[in-house]
């Protein structure tokens, strides 16, 4: 009984440190003035950071990759959560077609779409080819597998027609029903996809070395060009890139988190009168 139990322990322990030594080794280097011969670093420095932080490249290539990653999202969220509601609940006979076209990303190259979309856009009335709007589009249509997977699971989780008859019984309509009701449930659902779609987007860079390139930078290119010319300064732009990552998660979890206990507070507000 005892290995039993300590096994998972263990696997759990050497995962966790398996994940952690390399960041913490970016860590270190990214504070290190002069590391060679030695385990730990001869001399340390925040000099790095400070650099990347008066570099206007770096604030204004993060602000452009927060921008990015955020309308896609939001445009997915906007799109496919409606569009999975009227599936699943009017025209379920769609529904394995809806799934195909959303796994279509799973098999096509991103070098074969970025080929096919810069001679698509390169030229014609919609000529998006090396701007940040085609760069949109290709993120819409990736995230499109993890946010139909995360919202639809909710949604049959929750048994979502009979949510809305027995919505429809009490005096509601479709609409209300479906915001009042079903919105607040499928929230952890939006929750997961939103937060695995923005951490994909925002270290996503074949897409978008091929179709923007130099003509706009995002962080992925900032980084990759800084690599070239310093390890302590990559080292430092990985490092900023983990905490925001973590520090917008912490937040989106918190966001979440209280429009759930609100809507929950309404809910039983209503039920109540």
């Amino acid at each position: 009984m005892k290995r039993s139990r300590a096994f998972p322990k263990v696997i759990l322990t050497v995962t966790m440190l398996y994940l952690l030594i390399p960041l913490l080794a970016t860590l270190l280097y990214s504070v290190a003035n002069s590391w060679q011969n030695t385990i730990l670093p001869d001399s340390w420095t925040l000099g790095w950071f400070r650099d990347l932080f008066m570099d206007p490249r770096f604030i204004q290539s993060l602000w452009r990759t927060l921008w990015i990653c955020f309308l896609s999202v939001g445009l997915s969220v906007v799109v496919m959560l409606p569009t999975i509601f009227i599936v699943v609940v009017y025209l379920p006979r769609l529904e394995k077609l809806l799934n195909i076209l959303v796994l279509i990303p799973y098999a096509a190259p991103g070098v074969v779409m970025a080929v096919g979309l810069i001679k698509l856009y390169s030229s014609g009335p919609v000529a998006i080819a090396g701007t940040m709007w085609i760069l949109v589009g290709v993120y819409f249509v990736a995230v499109l597998p993890y946010m139909y997977q995360g919202i639809r699971n909710s949604m049959r989780t929750i048994r979502t027609i009979d949510l809305i008859e027995a919505a429809e019984m009490l005096g509601a309509s479709k609409l209300m029903a479906f915001r009042q009701i079903i919105v607040p449930n499928v929230l952890p659902g939006i929750r997961v996809s939103v937060l695995l779609s923005f951490s994909i987007l925002f270290g996503e860079f074949v897409m978008a070395n091929l179709l923007v390139g130099g003509q706009f930078e995002t962080i992925q290119i900032y980084l990759y060009h800084r690599l070239s010319e310093s390890g302590h300064l990559a080292s430092a732009v990985v490092i900023c890139y983990f905490l925001l990552i973590l520090i917008l998660s912490g937040i989106l979890l918190a966001l979440s988190g209280i429009l759930g206990r609100q809507s929950t507070a309404a809910h039983k507000k209503g039920s109540g009168q």
